[in-house]
């Protein structure tokens, strides 16, 4: 089979959004140059779209335009390798979707173990945050949530207070396993995350055992946050200011 039938054949059976490289290609095709000139020739025919440098995607067509892919298929060389798990998508996609923000951001963030510099993909910057906890696909919805109060000053569009109504939601709804697998967690979490997170278990549950938050924290360490005592009466219990 020629190299330009047995590409346009393979492609055409992707689902639209799917993000490949040549190397999708490479076993069956064994010419590089060969491969990358044929999609490069696709790209100006408009059959498929490039990403960024090496990557291309299989466009779905609306009224509006081409859609981009998902953000899972944008990145999803930087989450998984060889079928090991190396981080998850977190932050600005994860406050919009949770309804902290509805902005849309074109920055992707990711919290790996190991981080490495900003990148560019497409119209998306990628940058990266550290995660010191071990990344499971059980445990992501609740570094995920960690990660919101880690950075709730950064949430776009979004007071500190309306973050704190909203998170005191998203709590209620774990499991008690699930809370006392979140409390864990944050003991590899700045100081500021534990404080909250108590003061957020305290207000949604006076009887949340909290221990073992309180007992990680310096007791003289005061946390600036500007939260509303109304809002969060709780806070100081965790000399939250």
């Amino acid at each position: 089979m020629k190299t330009s039938v047995y590409i346009e054949d393979k492609i055409n059976k992707l689902p639209k959004g799917y993000v490949f490289t040549y190397i999708d290609f490479i076993s069956e095709v064994t010419k590089r140059e060969a491969i990358i000139k044929h999609l490069n020739r696709m790209v100006a025919s408009g059959k498929i779209e490039k990403l960024s440098k090496g990557k291309y995607y299989k466009p779905q067509n609306t009224v509006f335009g081409n859609l981009l892919p998902e953000q899972n298929q944008i990145v999803k060389d930087l989450l998984e390798k060889n079928g090991k798990l190396l981080g998850y998508i977190t932050g600005y996609s994860y406050y919009n979707s949770m309804g902290f923000t509805t902005q849309v951001s074109n920055v992707i963030q990711i919290a790996r173990n190991e981080t490495r510099p900003s990148l560019q993909r497409g119209r998306f910057k990628v940058t990266f945050i550290k995660q010191k906890n071990t990344i499971t696909k059980q445990n992501i919805p609740l570094l995920r949530l960690l990660d919101t109060i880690r950075f709730i000053k950064d949430i776009p569009d979004a007071t500190i207070n309306n973050s704190c109504i909203r998170l005191q939601k998203l709590l209620t709804e774990l499991t008690k396993e699930e809370q006392e697998q979140l409390k864990k967690l944050a003991l590899k979490y700045p100081p500021s995350t534990r404080a909250l997170l108590g003061a957020l278990f305290q207000q949604i549950d006076s009887n949340q055992n909290t221990e073992i938050l309180q007992k990680s924290l310096n007791p003289i360490t005061t946390y600036k946050l500007s939260v509303s005592k109304t809002i969060l009466p709780t806070a100081k219990n965790w000399n939250i200011k």
